[in-house]
């Protein structure tokens, strides 16, 4: 499109909002006539309302044009008349609903992998540091109260809410 480099925004955060530091900052960069373009509707964001106020926002307080590569029907410098306006409110409308269906879809589908892993065992997360050598000896002190529960995470060099974690995952595994 020959868009110089500087005028290129890319955003490595997700369209689910529009709190997006580069959106924020192309934001401020707009001025009344400059036109935007936006690769893919689902690009500019993930929520329908959201979208449409965005879009209105741009177009209307901005004063911005806004082609959409994509979807040449969405291209505010062409219709300009009452005919074209309507056809491009559909088209952004139906385009809007899509982008967010197809992020609640995403999200089902992610839920469903992360279930379907922990059913199968798959532990999510860095793994668990490995006890102190020193842990059984102050946790049975601790147990016992000899000693509280800050000390005894003094002595393991951990937090106390760590030291209480981990205490109630080795009395289970003592129960066992």
């Amino acid at each position: 499109m020959g868009i110089p480099e500087k005028n290129i925004y890319i955003e490595k955060q997700s369209g689910k909002d529009f709190d997006r530091p580069q959106y924020k900052k192309l934001l401020r960069k707009l001025k009344k006539d400059d036109l935007l373009y936006i690769k893919s509707i689902d690009r500019l964001g993930r929520n329908y309302a959201e979208i449409l106020e965005q879009w209105r926002f741009l177009t209307k307080e901005k004063g911005i044009d806004i082609a959409v590569l994509d979807m040449p029907l969405l291209d505010t410098r062409r219709g300009k008349d009452l005919l074209g306006a309507f056809l491009s409110d559909i088209v952004l409308q139906v385009l809007s609903f899509v982008a967010e269906n197809e992020r609640a879809n995403i999200r089902q589908r992610q839920a469903e992998g992360i279930a379907a892993a922990k059913a199968k065992g798959v532990r999510f997360g860095r793994p668990p540091e490995p006890l102190p050598e020193n842990f059984p000896s102050v946790y049975r002190r601790w147990k016992k109260g000899e000693i509280t529960g800050t000390a005894a995470a003094k002595e393991c060099k951990m937090p106390l809410s760590t030291f209480r974690y981990r205490a109630e995952i080795y009395r289970k595994g003592k129960l066992l």
